[in-house]
């Protein structure tokens, strides 16, 4: 194995609590102690050096839509942008993350294809058609240490009672992606201003908060230990101040474009900033960024959705939601530290770390976590040329961002 020596680099290490600049030699994905004999030398002058990163939501299409990606080119994609445990809801196409055996298929696949590892969270509900719990004691055995429903909407109440029980009785986490169906029907975009003039179907905050609302209600009930993933309105924020003021064992995360796009961006039918849920106004903004620097957001994550070109040229309400995300992730992050809402290990922290204890892996990712090399001066365009992932769909093509990944160092 080789030897790496990194001259002068700004170590940010969420794990001992760390930033400072220093010389560091890394073996194996290893930070080892000072040798004379090194393979390779790098100028580490003004870059960061940080953990490999825990994304907790993304979608690599693979099984079942590889028009829009694989597990090789999503993985290749998640690896080069330093993103090495990537965690994916249970909604491929076809469904196949209620059986534990096909899981351990895929975990297997996305590490000899993609090079990362994949953590796959198991249906609810059986092929998540909300009517029976899905054989969970088989999925917790087939690796999942969480459940979700995803975005498929559950036949009654009593189905996600009967659901979190069983959960709660196997030690497993239940991932809410929140929104009440009756209220989303088939909204497309933010309830505001500009898709009322544009004449969208829209998805109001209540959607997401009534949801949200219920489901805590639910879990204080049953004492399941339960995650929201991407939040996307200033009210979830005080409704999971709450819930954890409470002592309710809830965590959540928000999807890195919720804090940097809004609603605006829909403006034109611009299908590229159609995603679910949607893009919010400008106070929802705010309010999700003050959620996540004062921990009441645990996490941050991609919310990576690759998509084909076509799946983008219908009318906007009949477009496929989605951004791809792995690409832009880090200079999004870097964007953050700029406008000051974060110190670089805060935003570490919320990215690679905080993640790993939220999906209940810390120590297996303290083992293969591997380093990365970040720019956080470098400039790049925003292009079809310059994004890795198959998905091709972002609204930041064309804008110069700033920060990137510029090497891994993996076992």
């Amino acid at each position: 194995m080789s030897i790496v020596k990194i001259e002068n680099v700004r170590v940010l290490d969420p794990i001992q609590k760390t930033d400072q600049v220093q010389t560091v030699y890394i073996e194996n994905g290893k930070l080892i102690g000072a040798v004379d004999q090194v393979d390779e030398t790098i100028d580490g002058q003004g870059k960061w050096l940080m953990p490999t990163m825990v994304d907790l939501c993304a979608r690599l299409r693979e099984p079942g839509q590889q028009q829009h990606g694989t597990l090789k080119s999503e993985g290749k994609a998640a690896r080069a942008n330093g993103i090495l445990h990537v965690i994916t809801p249970p909604d491929s196409k076809p469904i196949v993350q209620d059986n534990g055996a096909l899981i351990h298929g895929l975990i297997e696949k996305a590490q000899l294809d993609g090079g990362i590892h994949l953590h796959i969270i198991g249906a609810q509900t059986q092929g998540l058609n909300g009517k029976q719990p899905a054989n969970m004691a088989g999925l917790k055995k087939g690796g999942c240490t969480a459940v979700s429903n995803a975005n498929a909407a559950f036949e009654n109440d009593d189905v996600v009672i009967r659901t979190l029980e069983y959960a709660a009785g196997l030690d497993l986490t239940v991932v809410f992606y929140a929104e009440e169906p009756q209220l989303a029907k088939d909204g497309c975009a933010h309830e505001g201003f500009i898709a009322s003039r544009q004449g969208l179907p829209m998805i109001p905050a209540l959607a997401e908060t009534v949801a949200i609302a219920k489901y805590l209600l639910m879990i204080e009930a049953t004492g399941v230990k339960a995650h929201f993933g991407l939040l996307s309105c200033g009210a979830s924020v005080e409704l999971i101040r709450a819930a954890k003021a409470k002592g309710l064992p809830v965590t959540a995360d928000v999807a890195m474009h919720q804090l940097h796009l809004t609603e605006q961006l829909t403006d034109g039918f611009n299908s590229l900033a159609h995603v679910r849920p949607p893009l919010r106004s400008e106070q929802d903004k705010a309010l999700l960024r003050q959620g996540v620097k004062e921990g009441v957001i645990d996490a941050i994550c991609t919310h990576h959705e690759p998509l084909s070109s076509s799946a983008k040229m219908a009318p906007f309400a009949e477009t496929q939601p989605g951004i791809t995300a792995f690409d832009t992730y880090v200079a999004l992050g870097v964007q953050l530290i700029q406008e000051g809402l974060f110190e670089p290990l805060e935003w570490v922290e919320k990215v690679s770390s905080i993640p790993a204890q939220v999906a209940n892996m810390t120590e297996r990712w303290q083992q293969e976590a591997g380093w990365v090399l970040v720019d956080p001066e470098l400039e790049w365009l925003v292009s079809k040329e310059t994004i890795i992932s198959q998905g091709k769909n972002t609204p930041l093509f064309g804008q110069t961002l700033i920060g990137k990944v510029i090497d891994i160092f993996i076992s």
